[in-house]
């Protein structure tokens, strides 16, 4: 017999958790949106290098769109790289700011950290399926 799944990982598992964790990601998006597109962002919005401010962000989307989205990993994380590369084109229409390649590259791996994260969470709760025999 299979052992139960942990109350944590059944927890996410729950469509209204899902959908919870969708709508903190919109929330974000929202929020990276204002950042990446504003001439001037806060100070205090900056981890002290672009790169890692455009790897955490998109890690942390990468997270949060899998496990929101579980079934749907290629397609979410397809949609959030297309969204960085938009963000890059219309970096180059706000004064003061300018799209760059090396900042999608840092998306992309971003999400590809995230993605890790979420698959790693995942093996840790939920447990092995015991031998039955």
């Amino acid at each position: 017999m299979n052992s139960p799944a942990t109350p944590t990982a059944a927890l996410l598992d729950r469509p209204d958790v899902q959908r919870g964790l969708a709508w903190l990601m919109l929330l974000l998006i929202l929020v990276i949106s204002w950042l990446a597109l504003s001439p001037a962002p806060p100070k205090q919005m900056n981890l002290g290098w672009d790169k890692l401010n455009h790897l955490s962000a998109f890690a942390t989307l990468g997270l949060l769109g899998r496990l929101a989205w579980p079934r749907r990993t290629f397609a979410v994380l397809l949609a959030l790289l297309a969204y960085g590369a938009a963000i890059e084109v219309l970096q180059g229409l706000v004064p003061g700011r300018s799209g760059e390649w090396p900042d999608l590259l840092a998306d992309a791996l971003g999400l590809l950290l995230g993605s890790l994260a979420s698959w790693a969470l995942s093996r840790l709760l939920r447990p092995a399926p015991h031998d039955t025999n």
